[in-house]
């Protein structure tokens, strides 16, 4: 069974700008915190933003503060991200990620529910 599903990757230029949405059951969406992680080829997945399910406070890596925005809409059970000014260095498959914690966690193991992945590619 699917408990997170992704859409929005794609190919972009430096400077360009995406929207990433994710979408989750009820169940999930209404008792976990959201987040965003990334994995480039060779490399550990990487935090870049959170939000609470509780009181809507957001967390983002220091390399996207300013550029990107984590956001939810609780009637529809998405999470999105939208990414601005992007540079090729944000080239990544983005995961979205679901915690039952009460705390904000920027460690991908805490996290119990994962999406499939989504490619953004952002070309020089």
């Amino acid at each position: 069974q699917v408990s997170l599903v992704e859409s929005g990757g794609g190919l972009v230029q430096a400077g360009g700008s995406l929207r990433l949405s994710c979408a989750a059951s009820r169940r999930i969406f209404s008792t976990c915190n959201m987040a965003w992680f990334r994995q480039a080829p060779g490399k550990e997945r990487e935090f870049v933003a959170a939000i609470s399910w509780s009181d809507g406070s957001t967390a983002y890596v220091d390399s996207v503060k300013g550029r990107f925005t984590i956001s939810r809409d609780n009637a529809k059970n998405t999470v999105s991200l939208q990414m601005n000014s992007l540079q090729p260095e944000d080239t990544a498959v983005y995961y979205c990620g679901a915690d039952p914690s009460v705390r904000v966690r920027l460690t991908p193991g805490y996290y119990d529910y994962w999406g499939q992945g989504t490619q953004v590619t952002v070309s020089s």
